[in-house]
């Protein structure tokens, strides 16, 4: 994602497969009045999980097997209120241990209203440490998303 404004180009709705609907809530606004600077990261976290659920097969909470290492939010307008946003999760590149997603929260007139990225690291809680990223979940997940992220992982952190 490249375009003006130091690096990002906004995200389409079109090019997210996966998308997830959330309720914009009255415990989201903040004493101005509107969502709190917070709260896309809230959205996408419920939509990653999901994401997770139905595309990579993790059924249960203790079946996420990633942590989080980075995210980056860009705001691009008012997060209305009352309101149904959706919020877009797509993985655009997968790695030996890590991989990343990308964001699009567009609220109901289709005007987005924050976009970002994330990189998860693939991590054997019980070890305490990351682990590689499971043939099975990259098949999964390349598979949904129709493309290559990032060949088998051989050599990839």
């Amino acid at each position: 994602m490249t375009g003006p404004m130091g690096g990002a180009e906004e995200p389409r709705r079109v090019d997210f497969r996966f998308v997830h609907p959330v309720e914009v809530r009255f415990r989201d606004l903040d004493p101005m009045g509107h969502a709190h600077h917070s709260l896309p990261l809230v959205y996408w976290e419920e939509a990653r999980a999901r994401y997770w659920k139905e595309v990579a097969g993790r059924e249960t909470v203790d079946a996420i097997d990633y942590v989080m290492g980075e995210l980056t939010v860009r705001y691009h307008r008012r997060i209305p209120f009352p309101g149904t946003l959706e919020v877009g999760v797509r993985t655009t590149r997968l790695g030996g241990s890590s991989f990343e997603m990308e964001y699009g929260v567009w609220d109901g007139d289709g005007r987005l209203v924050s976009s970002g990225r994330s990189t998860q690291v693939a991590y054997d809680y019980a070890g305490s440490r990351s682990r590689r990223l499971d043939a099975e979940t990259r098949a999964r997940i390349e598979a949904f998303e129709g493309r290559t992220l990032g060949g088998d992982g051989a050599g990839l952190r």
